[in-house]
Parts: C-alpha cells; structure tokens; sequence
C-alpha cells in the first residue's frame, strides 16, 4: 500500500496530510501567527505549589501558567536506570518521566518544589480550550535516528524494529557511543543505519543540550530556551522514512530547503521528493480538502449505509454507530449488526487518528446479543487501533454495547483548530426558539411597564421572531399592549441574533433594556 507526505506550505499556514492508500491517515496544521510550542524548552518559574493536587503552575511567559505534574518534576535523590529497553512509540512519552517495569513513587510535590523555585522544562502538551500547556522536567530532544533523553540514563528501542539481530547491534552501537549520563531512544527509522550517523546524531543532540543549559546560566525565568522545528521540517524528521514512496511539497521556497536538508542528511530518500507543479492546488488535486470538510461535520457515512454520529464536547467525545440504510443481506438481524459494528471499528479508528480526537471516548455500537459477536468486535477495535502512535486504553465492551477508552492528547483536535463556538448558541448546537424569545420578552415588558412612563414601548427583535408576533402570537401581543396600557411597535432587525431583543421606551431613541446576546 503506497504511503505518501503532502506539505501545503503558505505564508500564513503550512498542512502536513499523510496517504496511505489514498486515504488521509492523519492531518496536521500550522499557523504562523499560533505555531504550536509542544516540544519547546522554557526556564520557568514556579508560582504556585498545590500539595492537594500534587503539582505546581509555573510561568513560562504564556498567558496562562503551564501545569506541572509531580510525576514529571525531577527528584534530585533519584535516578531512573532500570526502565523497560523498547518504546511503542519512536518519540519518548513526554510527561511522567520514564515508564519501568516496577510502580514509581514519588516524594510529596512541596519536598521538591517551592514557590520562586527556577525550572527548566519542556512542553508536552499544547493549551487546550481553557487549559495553559502541560509540561514536564523530563526533557527530550528528538534528533533523526535518536532522542535523547539528558535526565535518564537509558537505552530504548522502538518496539517498531522487530529484528532481534538488529536491536543488539543498534543497542551496541548506542552504548559505545554514549559520552554523557543521558539517555537514548532508538528510533525506527534507525534500522540499517551506520553507525556514522548515529554518531553525528548524538553529538549534534549533546551540543544543542549543552547551549540550551548555556542559556539557562545567563538567562532570567521566564524565557524560551529552545524552540523545535517547524511543521515542515518535523515532518521531514519524524514521519519521512525509507517506506515513505514520495514526499511532495508545493512551496518552491521550502521543497529547496527541504532538498538541502535531505541531500545532507538522508541521501538514500532523496529522490522520493517532489515539488507539485500542477494547476489545482495540492490539496484539492488529493481531495484533501473534500476529506477536511467532512470531517468538520458529525455525521460519517460507511460504505454499506450505515454512520457514524461523532459527537465531541469538551468532557468527552461520543460516537454513535447506526445500520442507516443498511439492510443486511442473510435476513440475520444480529449478522446485519455485527456486520455494521465491524464496518465501523474500522472507519473509527481511522477517524481518531485523522481528526486528532484525544481524551476520553464513549463509542456506542449497536446493541448485539450474543457474546462471542461483542467479542469479536471488541477485538477488531483493539487490532484497528494498535497502529495509532497516541497512547490508548481501551476497555472491554459493556452489556449496553459501550466501549469506554482513552487516548493521548497532545494538541487541539482537528474540530477546535479550525472551528470556534457559534456565535449564535454559544457553542450549544442549539438556539432557543422563536416562542421561547418571545415569552421571555413578555415578562421583561411587564417588569418595564412598571418603572417607565413612556406610552409606547418599541421591541426590536430577529424578523423570525417579528413574524411570529404579528403571526400567530398577534392575540397574545394585543392582550400584553391592554394589560400594560402601552402601545408596543415592533421592529423588524436582521442586524439581531434569534435569542436578542431590545425594548426602548419613548421611540428607538429613548432609553430601555436588552434580552439575548445583542447584536452580530
């Protein structure tokens, strides 16, 4: 299956899309004016100690302090040595420090840290709707075929590289290498390399920490100490490796920059890039922008009729599976289920990578019930999943047909990247209808019939809610002008939101009082 990296690259946005097969795996934006700080190195300082929670916010010279974990603080009396030797990722799990074999534990959070304490740390996850960045004082610094890891001393193995010859001899060359305490992750696309590399690899990771701690000397908290590469140059880091068919850029600017990287440091890919030169934009010539739009929108369609509703709130994210049109063809209703549910494992797996869906996830399959069906899809679900690089726990598949599981969050989904709450509903989905404004309109007439002279009241409201008034609510408007003795002069005002009114007394100049949210 051929497997391919676009790069639209703009002045105001570069996108990332990763084909496999002709179907976008996964997506990954940009902006200049927001650029994602996952990875960068700050020396912060500690503002707040919280024994209850067992972290600390420190300021890294973000609008919002950065939320420091006890897990990820670094103990001054401990080393972590004996860990596991291989990764499931090829980039190190940034936050809680190494994972071992055996339970860590940690000393209280107000033993290690103070109020006014200077840190250095790393971001891990990126600010996410009202939350500041997440980090950790586990730093590490990913290199092409490596990631070191100057807080540990530890060689890891992508869990990726299955050849038992080759994890000794990568490891070897590793600990020949090594000049410094820190420690190393392997990565797969590492496999075959020489050891050349890996030793230009690891002195370029050891200078770059050693500025970094130059840095930290000389320069007041808070301050940036380091800053990862862009989005471009990330890609061509962590994702383009020998099985990689092609790399296609349709920025004149970066394709050279990027030919230049790669000619210097990956010569045996460099005829796999490609500059687009076509007359439809890169991204509409993949369908890529069709591909984007639908995954905006809740619903997903499946080959065989039936959808997906993925419905994501900041708690949590649901998806719902439904037959739609799907009919079955064995006159089996619990085939024709099982047959949907296994249909949808596989979209849903696609659909977690493609729109970044993180943190915690109800699926509702459709209810089937015999067992061994549940059992099937459940592992289906587990095997889809197994290729996702984010972390994900998944737990087995209740009698009501839900599966409870998380996965990593790292950065907004692709929904909060390029979508804000309604302006209209405040992010409800929903508005209050025509009838409701209305009412509410009435009690605040009544409440101003009280305390204003004026003999007429002039209601300004949306024109769906003017024509119901002068509709169907007619009776009940003329019933309200004799109950208050005012004569009320509706107003007609495309300019107002469904939910917004404004009543002034006297005429549209005199005084008076707003409902709803205003104007547009």
């Amino acid at each position: 299956m051929s497997l391919e990296i676009l790069i639209n690259a703009t002045r105001e946005e570069t996108r990332v899309a990763v084909l496999e097969g002709n179907q976008v795996q996964q997506l990954l934006t940009e902006r200049a004016k927001d650029r994602g700080i996952v990875g960068n190195i700050y020396k912060g300082r500690v503002v707040r100690v919280l024994p209850g929670m067992q972290a600390a916010f420190v300021d890294i010279g973000l609008e919002k302090s950065a939320f420091l974990y006890v897990g990820d603080v670094l103990d001054p009396e401990k080393r972590y040595e004996d860990v596991v030797g291989e990764v499931a990722e090829e980039e190190p799990d940034r936050g809680g420090g190494p994972r071992g074999r055996q339970r860590r534990t940690f000393r209280p959070i107000e033993q290690l840290l103070k109020s006014g304490d200077d840190v250095i740390v790393q971001v891990s996850k990126e600010p996410i709707s009202t939350k500041g960045p997440r980090v950790t004082m586990y730093v590490s610094l990913p290199g092409r075929y490596l990631v070191f890891m100057p807080a540990v001393r530890h060689v890891g193995i992508s869990r990726r590289i299955s050849s038992d010859r080759e994890r000794r001899r990568l490891r070897e060359i590793v600990d020949t290498l090594a000049t410094t305490n820190g420690g190393y992750i392997v990565r797969t696309v590492s496999s075959g390399v020489p050891e050349v590399e890996f030793a230009a690899d690891m002195a370029f990771l050891e200078l770059l920490w050693a500025n970094i701690l130059k840095k930290w000397q000389y320069l007041s908290a808070p301050c940036l100490l380091h800053m990862d590469l862009d989005l471009t140059f990330r890609a061509v880091r962590d994702l383009f490796t020998t099985e990689v068919d092609r790399l296609v850029i349709d920025a004149k600017a970066q394709y050279e920059r990027v030919v230049e990287f790669v000619n210097t440091y990956l010569p045996s890919v460099a005829e796999q890039v490609f500059h687009y030169e076509g007359e439809a934009p890169l991204f509409e010539y993949f369908n890529i922008e069709a591909e984007i739009s639908r995954a905006l929108g809740q619903r997903v369609w499946l080959k065989s009729g039936g959808y997906l509703i993925i419905d994501t709130t900041e708690a949590l994210t649901v998806i719902d599976v439904n037959t739609g049109r799907y009919v079955g063809k064995t006159g089996s209703l619990e085939e024709t289920i099982t047959k949907t549910n296994l249909e949808a494992v596989k979209e849903i797996a696609h659909q977690l990578q493609f729109r970044n869906i993180g943190g915690i996830i109800i699926i509702d399959f459709i209810d089937m019930d015999e067992a061994a069906n549940r059992e099937r899809v459940t592992q289906a679900l587990q095997q889809a999943v197994a290729q996702d690089k984010a972390r994900i726990n998944l737990y087995r598949m209740s009698d009501l047909g839900l599966v409870e599981m998380s996965r990593q969050r790292k950065r907004e989904n692709l929904q909060q990247l390029h979508c804000e709450p309604c302006r209209t509903c405040d992010g409800r989905g929903y508005t209050k209808s025509p009838t409701t404004v209305i009412y509410e309109m009435f009690r605040e007439i009544r409440r101003m019939a009280r305390t204003v002279p004026a003999k007429q009241l002039t209601v300004a409201v949306h024109p769906a809610v003017a024509d119901m008034l002068m509709g169907e609510e007619r009776g009940n408007l003329a019933a309200l002008e004799d109950e208050v003795r005012k004569e009320l002069v509706v107003q007609p005002d495309r300019d107002l939101y469904i939910e917004a009114y404004q009543i002034h007394g006297g005429g549209r100049g005199g005084g008076g009082r707003s409902g709803g949210r205003g104007r547009r």
